[in-house]
């Protein structure tokens, strides 16, 4: 497909034959998959899947990011015609990448959400296709956490946020974003040994032994050594990434449910999410864009850009690294 195309490419998220290559819609038009990749149920003819979980019962204060993957895929269109920068490979010419659309749950039934997401998650690692997921606040990554540790056994987290998330909550059926990864730690799933949060900047006592870069160490060292100091605890382990948006200033991404000043510039999470390449990535998320609280759509925007370099990362590692 070629630029000249677009006056004939509209609703690729439903029309699209081939599942690889890039699209040339009108960035204002058409159904808004995913960087307009087809939506469909079938794994059988996927590599990636990228899936939404509509989900913020459990956000401080500011809710309004279950409206977070519509938007992120709205916002995907703006990038949908062009390879993503930097990468040595086009990931959208090489793999077959679904939008398999979101997760069906009953919202007044909270207790059940949890089950309903590990199950979506689970359905999806059985065709042996890794996910990129949409949130959604943060607590959604702790149910798919399950499921990967189904697949891999307790595997390393690496996670860009404000917040570590690791407060005390010994009640493993509470729905509570702040203290997923204390239960995840806690039930066995994450190796905090090998796992790594970046971007902290926000007290708390005890990390349960999860390696911190906190915001003000990425901005005094910089990306590269971040990097390098990411790599080290990683090692070759499978590991899990999720992105939450606040792990950015509120000055590049003011819609998100628990905004932090101080955080990381949309250039610092470019560079390193890039220079990732090669660690063994098994899936990841970008979660608690809040659309109600950026009407610029900047967030939303960032969430895309995030979602992207995840389907990068997961690619390199599909292609063996070269």
């Amino acid at each position: 497909m070629a630029l000249e195309d677009a006056k004939n490419q509209i609703d690729h998220a439903f029309t699209r034959d081939d599942l690889k290559g890039n699209s040339f819609e009108l960035t204002f038009a058409g159904a808004t998959s995913f960087l307009r990749r087809r939506y469909t149920k079938d794994l059988s003819i996927a590599d990636i899947a990228v899936t939404g979980v509509p989900f913020d019962q459990a956000v401080t204060n500011r809710t309004g990011t279950r409206l977070g993957p519509r938007a992120i895929r709205e916002a995907s269109t703006l990038q949908a015609p062009d390879a993503p920068y930097g990468w040595p490979f086009d990931v959208m010419q090489e793999f077959a990448i679904v939008d398999y659309g979101d997760l069906a749950f009953d919202y007044a039934n909270v207790p059940a959400f949890p089950g309903a997401l590990t199950d979506h998650i689970r359905g999806i690692l059985a065709h042996d296709v890794p996910s990129v997921v949409l949130g959604g606040d943060h607590y959604i990554t702790f149910p798919i956490l399950k499921a990967y540790a189904e697949k891999y056994g307790p595997i390393s987290l690496l996670q860009f946020d404000a917040h570590t998330d690791t407060w005390p909550d010994d009640d493993m059926d509470r729905v509570d974003h702040g203290t997923m990864f204390y239960k995840a730690v806690k039930s066995g799933i994450v190796d905090p040994a090998t796992s790594v949060q970046v971007g902290i900047r926000t007290t708390n006592e005890d990390t349960l032994g999860v390696n911190v870069i906190d915001a003000r160490e990425v901005h005094e060292q910089g990306p590269v050594a971040t990097v390098a100091r990411i790599r080290d605890i990683l090692g070759e382990r499978p590991t899990y990434l999720t992105f939450d948006i606040d792990a950015l200033d509120p000055a590049y991404a003011p819609g998100t449910g628990t905004p932090v000043w101080g955080g990381l510039t949309s250039a610092q999470a470019a560079s390193m999410l890039r220079d990732l390449a090669g660690i063994n990535i098994v899936g990841g998320d970008v979660v608690e864009v809040s659309p109600p609280f950026d009407t610029t759509g900047a967030t939303a925007i960032a969430g895309a850009h995030v979602a992207t370099e995840l389907l990068c990362l997961i690619g390199w590692k599909l292609r063996g690294g070269a």
